[in-house]
């Protein structure tokens, strides 16, 4: 049983309530636009990170995270992309990656639209954390969290973090 934090669009923003949330899990996923080292070495300094560089990062985030990043929690394999659309909206590279292996659980960032769907055609389920940070159109700033166990997603929750300004 593997805790997740699910976080995106921190653009270069972090607080100690994003960081009270980052020591309850096991490991922090971060769905591009960093925005900032600085962001990525305060939450590796506590937990293990694994993310993709978004569209406002540097070229020094880009080295240290890759544009696509498919890997497995325990027996759940996952799909990452920051700017990957959603299901019947997913973009030429998501179509892509889908088309060679569909995941079970397909990440996305950017929008800052909180999302929380299920793939019907491609049998699995598509997460978008919306956003934890400050700059962006959004209202309230969101993350979630959920527990991978074996295969299995389960204990999904949105955590709203308060308003964006």
């Amino acid at each position: 049983m593997t805790k997740i934090l699910l976080l995106s669009d921190s653009h270069s923003y972090i607080d100690d309530r994003i960081l009270e949330y980052v020591s309850q899990a096991d490991e922090v996923w971060h769905c591009g636009d960093f925005g900032s080292l600085d962001v990525i070495e305060q939450l590796e300094k506590i937990k293990p990170l694994k993310g993709v560089y978004g569209n406002i990062d540097n070229a020094k985030i880009q080295a240290e995270f890759p544009e696509v990043n498919r890997f497995f929690c325990e027996k759940l394999e996952v799909l990452m992309i920051h700017i990957g659309g959603y299901p019947g909206k997913y973009t030429p590279l998501t179509k892509k990656e889908m088309a060679e292996k569909a995941p079970k659980l397909f990440i996305s960032g950017h929008s800052h639209i909180l999302k929380a769907m299920y793939d019907e055609k491609n049998e699995l389920l598509h997460l978008n954390p919306g956003a934890c940070g400050k700059q962006g159109w959004h209202k309230v700033r969101t993350m979630m969290r959920f527990v991978v166990d074996g295969e299995e997603i389960r204990d999904l929750e949105v955590i709203e973090l308060g308003p964006r300004v």
